[in-house]
């Protein structure tokens, strides 16, 4: 009895060593455990594989940008929410715009009591426009402007990734070159706020 307990707790034991030694391997990276790309990647091409070949390559392309837009978004968004909580404290959200508050709330009342979808939506500027995100930034311009280039800047940029943004989401594929200009605004961002 006693030999099993300590061989469990050896086990667990050296489980649990590995398991905070395996954070330096993935760093420096060496791939722990299994790889499952693969299988997702498989998971994915038999969804696919009822459409023809062109609309399943166009899925794919539009999809990567998709990942690279929904990551913009949550990345300028948290942006937001910590530089306003840093600079007004914890109830910055009550000091954003009525406007745009009011909006993002109506819109959570509706997520809360109409949709059967049960994703995140105890943020509240989780429900502001996409639009409206470079307007809470300028509207807030002196926590702002030590950050990004100038107010022409961001609204300009956050203007022409909405009519991207929404030319995706309504399933429209785009041409190479504007698939470039998004990449390109997104390095520019992502250089500039030091990603």
């Amino acid at each position: 009895m006693i030999d099993n307990k300590k061989n469990v707790r050896d086990f667990l034991f050296r489980g649990l060593m590995f398991e905070a030694e395996s954070t330096v391997f993935k760093s420096a990276g060496i791939q722990i455990g299994a790889d499952t790309s693969i299988t997702e990647e498989n998971l994915l091409l038999e969804a696919l594989s009822s459409f023809n070949i062109s609309l399943r390559s166009n899925a794919l392309e539009m999809s990567r940008l998709y990942a690279v837009l929904f990551c913009f978004e949550n990345e300028v968004r948290q942006l937001i929410r910590e530089t306003l909580e840093e600079n007004e404290g914890q109830d910055w959200w009550e000091k954003v715009p009525n406007k745009i508050r009011n909006h993002a709330e109506s819109r959570k009342e509706t997520a809360m009591k109409d949709s059967w979808l049960e994703g995140e939506k105890a943020n509240g500027l989780g429900f502001v426009d996409f639009g409206m995100l470079a307007q809470i930034i300028v509207v807030k311009w002196e926590y702002f402007e030590t950050v990004l280039p100038s107010q022409h800047w961001i609204k300009q940029r956050m203007d022409e990734l909405e009519k991207v943004r929404n030319f995706i989401a309504h399933n429209r594929m785009l041409l190479p070159s504007e698939f470039q200009r998004v990449y390109m605004y997104i390095a520019d961002w992502n250089r500039i706020v030091g990603l």
